[in-house]
């Protein structure tokens, strides 16, 4: 796979289509399998991380069910592209940053990636455009019975699919659906949502899923609960939850724009302009601005802009991808000048002026 190329590319996730697309920037299904003939990763020797890797990558790959898949020895990469693979959402920030014999398997439109020797032997995952959880769960159930008549999952009749974290036992699936929430944020209301998740055994953690931070309004909502309940329970479960939060955040936007129009409208054209014109600008304040500027389309304060441009550039002014596009590693501070002559670049490709409406 060419990075390079990839760099250039966005995957399906990304385009800001699919059902509640303005509030749900993704919906993403993972399951955590093992197979039962070798122990868990954390009591495997490197010999067993070979042979897990070896089986898991050929049986998958003779699966013509699973469609079109690109392997990456994940062990193999350079830091910068595994970096890359975490800030597209294709691995996570523990496989990335894990030993020994691992890879994954990612199909060309970016929607499935399976990876081996994470926690556990096999995660795979399914992430859609929207809030799209049923055609998600379509298609990683269909994935894992496709693995599964390859290979033997480690299973118990009472207990459901065995897992490396107790946490996982049973379904081993998480269901998360991605929303952007900025304007619970502004008017303080995100806190009082966050405890009321909580108490009906649902999970709140940042862009990129546990233990990170939220960054630029963007929350995953998550399942806690994997023992005791059927798969289709869960997505249910989420699927239920996200429109009451999807409502709470349209009717925050609403009052927003109702009484506190001029402010609004400052907020997201401030925004909007220092990413136009800033010379240099950091990660961190990037994604707090694009916020604003996403929300702002959205509401139609801004004309010149599509959501799909702007979804793209929460990852692709991320550290590893902006040293991609520009072609080498570069110093936190050369990253600061490059991100914002890349924003400067993007925004006022066509030399367009203004660009907030008057509304």
């Amino acid at each position: 796979m060419d990075f390079s190329s990839l760099a250039r590319t966005s995957g399906e996730w990304l385009r800001g289509a699919g059902p509640e697309a303005d509030i749900v920037m993704s919906c993403r299904i993972r399951l955590a399998r093992n197979l039962a003939d070798f122990p868990f990763i954390n009591r495997a020797n490197p010999a067993d991380r070979s042979e897990i890797e070896r089986v898991l990558r050929e049986r998958i790959l003779a699966i013509k069910d699973v469609g079109d898949m690109t392997y990456l020895d994940v062990n193999k990469l350079a830091i910068l592209d595994r970096q890359f693979l975490v800030e597209r959402q294709l691995i996570s920030r523990e496989h990335a940053d894990a030993q020994g014999a691992r890879g994954v398997l990612i199909d060309e439109n970016e929607q499935v990636s399976l990876m081996i020797n994470e926690e556990d032997h096999l995660r795979l995952q399914v992430i859609q455009s929207g809030l799209n959880l049923s055609q998600a769960w379509d298609t990683i159930n269909r994935i894992d019975d496709a693995v599964e008549s390859r290979v033997t999952y480690a299973f118990n009749d009472k207990l459901g699919y065995l897992t490396a974290c107790p946490t996982n036992v049973g379904t081993g699936m998480r269901v998360s659906v991605m929303l952007h929430l900025p304007a619970l944020v502004i008017t303080r209301q995100i806190d009082k949502l966050f405890r009321s998740l909580q108490k009906i055994s649902l999970a709140v953690r940042g862009l990129y899923g546990e233990g990170s931070q939220a960054m630029g309004d963007f929350y995953q909502i998550s399942n806690q609960i994997t023992l005791g309940r059927a798969e289709t329970d869960l997505v249910k479960q989420v699927g239920d939850v996200v429109p009451t939060i999807i409502d709470y955040e349209r009717k925050a936007r609403d009052f927003l724009v109702r009484e506190s129009h001029e402010n609004l409208h400052d907020r997201v054209s401030r925004a909007y302009g220092i990413l136009r014109t800033a010379q240099t600008i950091s990660s961190e304040e990037t994604m707090h601005l694009l916020s604003s500027v996403r929300m702002g389309v959205n509401l139609g304060l801004i004309d010149d802009l599509e959501i799909p441009t702007v979804n793209k550039l929460f990852i692709y002014t991320q550290p590893a991808h902006l040293q991609k596009i520009t072609g080498g590693e570069l110093e936190t501070a050369d990253r600061n000048i490059e991100r914002a002559r890349y924003l400067r670049r993007l925004l006022n490709k066509e030399d367009r002026d203004g660009g907030v409406s008057q509304n």
